[in-house]
């Protein structure tokens, strides 16, 4: 009899999971209607990574440098991702910390294959494509990558009813770019101002970024001014020697808050946002800069900044790199990289930034020695942990 009891009680209480599904296949637990796709409805939690604040975003191109910032920064605040990736599956291992377990679900896709991207995009309501390329390789061009892509992606996104989409392109970005050392200017920024024609052609109420030089950890600004493939011994060649070359770099977490914020603010879909650093720089100064906060100066270690235009050695290096490391150019040194290097960043008055989203910049001289201190040199040779190290001299603003 006691047995029956117990056998009874366990049966009467509230069941979870698959137990309860087979169970009680018929139990209801709400008469109204509910709107099953509305995902605001589902927020739960007070707020981090455990939560979920109802955005579902999926981001392409996840793998990037910038992505990885963008990918913790939506993370921290309760969204769950999507990652789409393509090549070795381990390859996004890194971002599976970005969320709690649940929060963060990969998928392998083909930027050609449009069955594999709606797979991806169809529960989201945010797509933020960071596809992009460097350079040209013998599977993907600089149009197949930022102009047929990109078109591919919007219109998908568009007709799974994603809500927003963000789209990062480039400043500097012109349909008939001015050369500074390639005759026909930077075929990269050209495509790229196509790409944002394509995009907003299929989906108009896109967000479209377009960032300067972005720097951060595993960076292609700073990483590259230090490579040793850049430069010739102690020699580094600069077009002018970099005097007239205005830069506004952008630090990368600035970048990402800025991607959050026009998330949830609407007023943001359909226009364009400059991702700018707070201050203008000469090359010059800023690669002197990289330079005197490693201790790499002419007094320490013997840098020298000169005109590349009369170096016919550097030049053949810069060729030769081009051809024979097609795929990944080592040091990422090649003539593309070199013409978008010297281009002036024309920030327009007319357009909103970063500031504009509410995002506080940091500037160069404030976070660049974190950035460079593994680069130092000689910091682990005749020099005290406990000593204060010496503070480079800032760069000067251009005017």
């Amino acid at each position: 009899m006691s047995n029956a009891i117990l056998i009874s009680l366990r049966a009467s209480k509230p069941r979870a999971g698959v137990v309860a599904i087979v169970s009680n296949p018929a139990r209801n637990f709400a008469t109204e209607d509910v709107d099953y796709t509305n995902l605001s409805l589902y927020k739960r939690g007070s707020g981090g990574r455990s939560s979920f604040n109802g955005i579902v975003a999926t981001v392409f191109g996840s793998t990037g440098f910038i992505s990885r910032y963008v990918c913790n920064k939506l993370g921290k605040i309760g969204t769950q991702l999507i990652l789409p990736y393509r090549g070795d599956n381990y390859d996004p291992m890194r971002l599976k910390v970005v969320g709690d377990l649940g929060q963060v679900y990969f998928h392998p896709y083909n930027l050609k294959d449009e069955d594999s991207i709606r797979k991806v995009v169809q529960y989201s309501n945010v797509v933020i494509n960071l596809v992009g390329r460097d350079w040209e390789t013998r599977n993907f061009n600089f149009n197949q990558v930022h102009v047929e892509g990109a078109r591919r992606l919007a219109r998908i996104a568009k007709e799974a009813g994603v809500e927003r989409f963000i789209h990062f392109s480039s400043l500097n970005a012109s349909e008939d770019p001015e050369g500074v050392i390639l005759k026909n200017g930077s075929k990269f920024l050209k495509s790229k101002a196509l790409g944002e024609i394509a995009v907003w052609e299929e989906f108009p109420e896109a967000t479209i970024f377009r960032p300067a030089d972005v720097y951060g950890q595993e960076d292609r600004f700073l990483r590259y001014y230090l490579h040793n493939w850049r430069r010739q011994l102690q020699n580094m060649p600069l077009w002018d020697k970099g005097e007239k070359t205005v830069k506004q770099p952008v630090h990368v977490s600035d970048v990402a808050s800025g991607v959050v914020a026009a998330i949830r603010d609407p007023d943001s879909a359909g226009k364009i946002f400059q991702a700018v650093g707070p201050k203008r720089y000469l090359l010059s100064e800023l690669v002197d800069y990289i330079y005197r906060v490693t201790h790499r100066d002419r007094d320490n270690w013997g840098y020298r900044r000169y005109d590349m235009k009369w170096d016919p050695f550097f030049q053949l290096k810069v060729t030769m790199t081009q051809k024979l490391s097609y795929s990944w150019p080592l040091g990422h040194l090649h003539w593309e990289k070199l013409e978008r290097d010297h281009v002036t960043d024309d920030v327009k008055a007319e357009l909103p930034t970063l500031e504009d989203l509410g995002v506080s910049l940091t500037a160069v001289e404030d976070q660049l020695p974190w950035e460079l201190r593994p680069w130092i040199y000689g910091q682990y040779h005749g020099h005290d942990a406990d000593d204060p190290m010496i503070t480079a001299t800032p760069p000067k603003v251009a005017v």
